[in-house]
């Protein structure tokens, strides 16, 4: 086996009638008299072998010491298959390797549960822990291939659009969306956290570099178990100046989704077909509602009287995606001017209505996909929210700093990748779309409830 160069089961079909060698994990053993059929995985994708004690009877033998997950080398013929034995679901279904020689790399214990099937049937608890082996079937590792391409798509897009990337600290002197949920770490005997958020870090590169973007891991001490909120995510942020209005950051919000949209349709074609995923529709104008507009709408609708609430609530996005959805078969709508008391220090309040930010949301099929908006760009005015929101201006004196020496007027926004990921596989818990999921339940294994 030594002498021939390993061949990808996605490449198996250019070898036809030559001899190659394959390796990967037994998916599925069948045993058929004196013929046994392996699926072998690797990370290509799918093929099968075909043992035949005929052919080779040193390969038969090695085949029937085979189990599910061990991993192997296996040497043979690409054989073409016949009109009626295709197999269009893996990518090298027009093929098959008959053996003539398989070498055991690894063997595997006994599964806890069966692996072969084109479904993972489990409890989501057992899914995560038993993540280590889960993560090697197909259905699994089709959600994280979407996912990848979300952030490469990502990535690609503001590249084009002349955005310089940079990677923000995670270990934060000061908290920038404020509030109670964050996690505080004992800083070598001084008070610090993890960051919630790359806010003050975009800003401050974005005046170095005027268009800049990251992908991070943030993190939520957010005390509540529910199927759309983890406690570390991976965060796509996009931070941009010279801007003459906050609609400017939604413009290139909405280029960047759609964007995405077109690279996971053009992409991953098997992965959404392994969900029965539709991608979410977006059309040529994504929809915009101010919060009252939308308030509004959802009274007309149904009747319930949220005009006088501060944000939307999770049925309110649910029923203004349903509304705008009929009227206008958009899955999007973004939702802007939210009371400026209620969000971060940073946000611009509009000049004619104070009392309203200039901040934005997109929601898509009922959960929000994306903040964001435009920020403060003038030092004086800084200044007066962080009186005004009571903060310490020493803990953020580097990002005050980068605004007293000159800033144009900015605004950014950011995704949730996670979230991303369910709503375009239409997965029911986030937990699903994270490959090593944190919650107050758990930090890879379940946490023990008692004390």
């Amino acid at each position: 086996m030594a002498g021939l160069k390993r061949v990808l089961s996605s490449e198996a079909s250019n070898f036809i009638g030559e001899e190659i060698k394959i390796a990967g994990w037994v998916r599925i053993r069948r045993d058929h008299g004196k013929l046994i059929f392996l699926d072998i995985r690797d990370r290509s994708g799918i093929i099968q072998v075909v043992v035949n004690s005929k052919f080779s009877e040193k390969a038969y033998k090695e085949a029937l010491e085979l189990k599910p997950e061990y991993a192997v080398t296996i040497v043979g013929r690409v054989n073409k298959r016949p009109e009626n034995a295709i197999n269009k679901d893996i990518v090298s279904g027009t093929v098959e390797l008959e053996a003539t020689g398989i070498e055991i790399l690894a063997r595997a214990k006994t599964l806890p549960f069966d692996m072969g099937g084109n479904e993972l049937t489990l409890e989501l608890p057992t899914l995560l822990d038993h993540r280590a082996l889960t993560l090697r079937h197909p259905k699994i590792q089709a959600i994280f291939k979407v996912q990848a391409v979300i952030i490469d798509s990502f990535r690609e897009y503001l590249k084009k659009e002349g955005f310089f990337e940079f990677q923000a600290p995670s270990i934060v002197p000061a908290v920038a969306e404020g509030g109670a949920d964050v996690f505080q770490v004992d800083y070598f005997g001084h008070k610090a956290y993890l960051s919630q958020s790359p806010q003050l870090y975009k800003q401050i590169v974005m005046s170095a570099f005027e268009r800049v973007f990251s992908v991070n891991k943030i993190f939520r001490a957010e005390p509540s178990v529910t199927t759309r909120h983890l406690a570390e995510v991976v965060s796509l942020d996009a931070e941009m100046a010279f801007i003459d209005s906050w609609t400017d950051v939604k413009d290139v919000a909405e280029e960047a989704v759609r964007f995405i949209l077109q690279r996971v349709g053009k992409e991953c074609e098997k992965e959404l077909k392994f969900y029965n995923a539709t991608l979410p529709k977006m059309i040529d104008k994504t929809p915009t509602l101010s919060l009252r507009e939308a308030q509004e709408k959802i009274f007309k609708h149904s009747g319930r009287d949220v005009r006088k609430e501060k944000d939307l609530n999770p049925e309110d996005e649910k029923e203004i995606c349903a509304i705008i959805k009929e009227e206008t078969g958009s899955d999007f709508v973004f939702v802007y001017g939210y009371p400026t008391k209620n969000k971060p220090f940073y946000v611009y309040p509009n000049p004619e209505k104070p009392e309203y930010n200039e901040g934005m949301d997109l929601l898509c099929r009922g959960i929000e996909w994306l903040s964001g908006g435009r920020r403060i760009n003038d030092y004086g005015q800084l200044m007066e929210h962080v009186k005004e929101w009571k903060m310490d201006p020493k803990k953020v004196s580097m990002f005050l700093e980068a605004f007293s020496y000159g800033v144009p007027p900015e605004g950014g926004f950011a995704f949730g990748s996670e979230r991303m990921t369910m709503q375009i596989l239409e997965l029911s818990n986030i937990r699903e779309a994270s490959m090593f999921p944190r919650d107050m339940e758990r930090v890879d294994e379940r946490l023990s409830k008692t004390k």
